[in-house]
């Protein structure tokens, strides 16, 4: 695959659901790999990925037996990153980024709030072909709830502060803040996020087979955002919606 002349790329980012239909009624894992093909990304941003998962290659005979970014990369995208959230009986699962380009991988840092649910930033950094700066790469997924949300977002702008500095970044992943009460503090820090600046608000993304709530975003730094989409044509494939943006470094 050839790099975009005009120094373009594509991100899309997405809360998998494991890989498993809204209900959790059959695996959606092979009809995902074959979308987020077609729309070729240079970069994905994946959380709640099912890593391995032991049951459900008893419960789903088609389900694939090498790790899912692996399988989901495999002879199409150049390099992964996962980070392990949640560990369990019969496997684990996490964020994840995959990429055209080779990544330099970061860590996964625990910003869980709650011993409950296992949260994690993952951090890699990317260097296109014709781009004169690296491009750190934040996947997260945080809390259910609005107070720990608070907490992990100051930990996140914590953690850019030390790895990214005041380089080009993208943040993306679930936030899970139907209130959108995250755009502002990011604004602060540099951060737009692509469908507020092109719509004027979050894109409407769970659940997937009737959306009414903003919960997926892509926040950018030091990049020019081109288009957005809402990628509604992966409607029940999770129960969240994956979204995409076109960007170019300034």
């Amino acid at each position: 695959m050839t790099q975009n002349p005009f120094g373009r790329f594509r991100v899309v980012s997405m809360n998998v659901h494991k890989g498993l239909s809204p209900l959790h009624r059959h695996s959606t894992i092979h009809e995902l790999r074959q979308k987020m093909r077609l729309h070729q990304p240079d970069l994905l941003f994946l959380q709640e990925l099912q890593q391995e998962h032991r049951g459900r290659v008893r419960r789903f005979g088609h389900w694939p037996m090498t790790e899912l970014t692996h399988f989901l990369s495999e002879e199409f995208w150049h390099d992964w990153h996962y980070g392990k959230n949640v560990q369990y009986r019969d496997g684990h699962h996490g964020n994840a980024i995959i990429s055209k380009r080779p990544l330099q991988k970061g860590s996964n840092y625990d910003i869980s709030a709650y011993r409950f649910e296992g949260r994690g930033l993952l951090h890699s950094v990317t260097h296109f072909d014709g781009l004169d700066k690296p491009i750190h790469c934040f996947c997260v997924h945080l809390a259910l709830f609005e107070r720990g949300r608070e907490r992990q977002l100051e930990e996140i702008i914590h953690y850019i502060d030390i790895l990214a500095a005041d380089g080009p970044a993208i943040v993306a992943g679930d936030f899970n803040d139907w209130r959108n009460r995250i755009s502002a503090p990011m604004r602060q820090v540099g951060f737009n996020e692509v469908f507020e600046v092109l719509t004027g608000s979050p894109a409407k993304t769970f659940p997937s087979v009737k959306p009414i709530l903003s919960m997926d975003r892509i926040y950018v730094r030091g990049l020019k955002i081109h288009s957005a989409q809402i990628l509604h044509e992966w409607m029940g494939i999770s129960d969240h919606l994956g979204i995409a943006a076109e960007l170019e470094l300034k």
